[in-house]
């Protein structure tokens, strides 16, 4: 099995990889949202920045533990004891990140689900205790983390916490995108042009909440099988969480908020859905996201 410094540096590549993406994906939807108006720039826009910031931090302080586990401290206490210290500082900051950044992307999730649903209560109010409790469960995580001794690993303190915060975080993500993505469907039902009007959207908003749910289940039976594989799992989370917020809004943006006129069925993928389902797409999205500005 990989060793606890073996995974660490494994986590601190694929972390910088991808992070990588969402700084590239962060300013294409910079110069997005900067030519929006209305909630999509007053709410998307400091989101997707305290995103990229939390994520930023995160990354900042793995490059400052693996400089002090194997260049700082190599001599002292060693790598293994190092990263085995579940209460140093830097550790807690650590973690505390990771809570906040699923903890504020869930809010806009939350909020756009009970939006597209007519602002109903039976969708707003559990969406939000769900998101609390699930807040709270983090960083309680965190404290209980700051209270521990030499020795004590993630098995011996708060096993039950962790895997309850990893089921809410998943569970949260499911359920929105299933919400809104049957309240899309739904809305469109009575557009000529059936189901193929809907692909474009469904693709948007399925794709977004598997990437994310798939990435949280990884790190939920790494966890489970008591693998050292759920410190990459976890360091990744961050950028991964800021990569599925940004690519929502690139692909409504390029995929389904641009309408262009199609010169030919045959000059682009989603001329296979039909020029005026295509158009119909865009302006139904547009609605949305008109009515949702007027909310506001």
């Amino acid at each position: 099995m990989i060793s606890l410094p073996e995974a660490s540096l494994l986590a601190l590549f694929l972390e910088t990889l991808f992070y990588g993406v969402f700084f590239t994906f962060y300013w294409l939807t910079l110069g997005i949202l900067l030519k929006k108006y209305g909630v999509q720039r007053g709410l998307l826009l400091p989101v997707a920045t305290l995103l990229l910031c939390i994520a930023t931090a995160h990354l900042i302080i793995d490059f400052i533990r693996a400089l002090e586990a194997f260049v700082l401290n190599v001599d002292t206490i060693g790598a293994d004891a190092y990263y085995s210290n579940l209460a140093s500082p830097l550790e807690l900051a650590k973690t505390a990140l990771y809570v906040t950044q699923p903890t504020v992307a869930d809010s806009v999730l939350v909020w756009r689900c009970y939006v597209l649903n007519n602002r109903s209560l039976l969708v707003g109010i559990p969406g939000c205790i769900v998101l609390l409790a699930n807040g709270a469960i983090g960083y309680y995580i965190v404290w209980c983390l700051s209270r521990t001794v030499a020795g004590t690993t993630i098995y011996t303190t708060i096993p039950g916490l962790i895997t309850t915060f990893y089921i809410l975080t998943m569970l949260i993500s499911i359920v929105c995108t299933t919400l809104i993505s049957w309240r899309i469907w739904r809305s469109r039902r009575s557009i000529s042009g059936g189901s193929a009007d809907l692909l474009p959207v469904m693709m948007v908003i399925v794709e977004g909440g598997a990437i994310y749910a798939t990435s949280v289940l990884a790190l939920l039976l790494a966890f489970l099988t008591g693998s050292n594989g759920q410190y990459p799992a976890m360091d990744i989370g961050p950028p991964v969480v800021g990569i599925v917020f940004c690519l929502i809004i690139l692909q409504v943006h390029f995929c389904v908020g641009n309408n262009p006129q199609p010169s030919s069925p045959s000059k682009s993928f989603t001329n296979l859905f039909g020029e005026q389902g295509e158009q119909n797409m865009g302006y139904g999205i547009e609605r949305m996201i008109e009515e949702t500005d007027h909310s506001v």
